[in-house]
C-alpha cells in the first residue's frame, strides 16, 4: 500500500498504542463506568467537529472515482446536500447548506470534486479569518501524500 491510506493504517496502530498506553495510566477515575479500556472524553466542541468533518469531506474528494459513473455523482451529490442538513453544528450545517445552493458540487471528476472541497474550506476559512490553503495543492494533501 502507499499513500494516505497506508500512512492512515499506521497511524492507527500508532494511535491505538498510546490508547493502550493511555488506558494502563488512566485512574478509574478516568475510565468510563466498567470499562478497563475507555476513557472519559468529553463530546467534540466545534472546532474538533469541524476539523474530523473536512477530515472525512476531504477524503472522500481525494478517494473519489477520477471519471464516477452517474451512479456515483448522484450519490456524492446525495451525500453532501444530507451532510448539509444532519451536520451537528446548526449554523456551520446552514453555510453549507448555503454554499451548495449557491456552488453546485463539481461532481464530474476527482479533480473537480477535489478542487471545489478545497473552495468550499477555504470560503469557511476566510469567513473564520484562518488563512486560505492553496487548492493547487489538494491531492498531494489528502490524496497523494507530500514525499510521492
Amino acid at each position: 500500500m502507499t499513500g494516505k491510506i497506508s500512512n492512515g493504517l499506521k497511524n492507527l496502530s500508532t494511535n491505538a498504542t498510546l490508547a493502550n498506553t493511555a488506558a494502563a495510566t488512566a485512574t478509574s477515575q478516568d475510565l468510563i463506568p466498567g470499562s478497563r479500556t475507555y476513557t472519559k472524553v468529553d463530546p467534540p466542541d466545534v472546532e474538533q467537529l469541524g476539523r474530523s468533518s473536512w477530515t472525512l469531506l476531504h477524503a472522500a474528494a481525494a478517494n473519489y472515482p477520477v471519471k464516477p459513473s452517474d451512479e456515483q455523482k448522484g450519490e456524492m451529490k446525495q451525500f453532501l446536500n444530507i451532510f448539509s442538513h444532519i451536520y451537528p453544528c446548526n449554523w456551520c450545517a446552514k453555510d453549507f447548506e448555503k454554499y451548495i445552493r449557491e456552488n453546485a458540487p463539481k461532481i464530474e471528476s476527482r479533480e473537480e470534486l477535489g478542487r471545489w472541497m478545497c473552495e468550499a474550506h477555504n470560503k469557511v476559512n476566510t469567513k473564520l479569518r484562518k488563512p486560505k490553503f492553496d487548492c493547487n495543492f489538494w491531492e498531494k494533501r489528502w490524496k497523494d501524500g507530500w514525499d510521492e
